[in-house]
């Protein structure tokens, strides 16, 4: 079992950054790979990122490619999320979850927000313009 703990969200102006932090416990967290989603008000979940359990792939929704980057470090089992340039249209909880990872597979499986098993509880991310 696998228990989530976003931290580092907040208001940031247009244009700033913020970085995101999944904290991770349970002993085969190395074993997951982590997905990045985020829900605006009165709208659906949506992929943004993920890390497959290695950081040998990672994996972006188009919106925010070259701008959001995530990374991982397995030893203190965390995954990050660091977002730049950031858009109003950025608003949003975003959620991590991970996903007992596999190999061969690509973008759809990642961005499949049902395939997780274990989601945090969210960390608000507001960018104001």
């Amino acid at each position: 079992q696998v228990q989530l703990v976003e931290s580092g969200g907040g208001l940031v102006q247009a244009g700033g950054s913020l970085r995101l932090t999944c904290a991770a416990s349970g002993s085969t967290f190395s074993s997951y790979a982590v997905g990045w989603f985020g829900q605006a008000p009165g709208k659906e979940r949506e992929f943004v990122a993920a890390i497959t359990w290695n950081g040998g792939s990672t994996y972006y929704t188009d919106s925010v490619k070259g701008r959001f980057t995530v990374s991982r470090d397995n030893a203190k089992k965390t995954v990050y999320l660091q977002m730049n340039s950031l858009k109003p249209e950025d608003t949003a909880v975003y959620y991590c979850a991970a996903l007992l990872d596999t190999y061969g597979h690509g973008y759809y499986y990642y961005s499949a927000s049902h395939l997780y098993d274990y989601w945090g509880q969210g960390t608000q991310v507001t960018v104001s313009s």
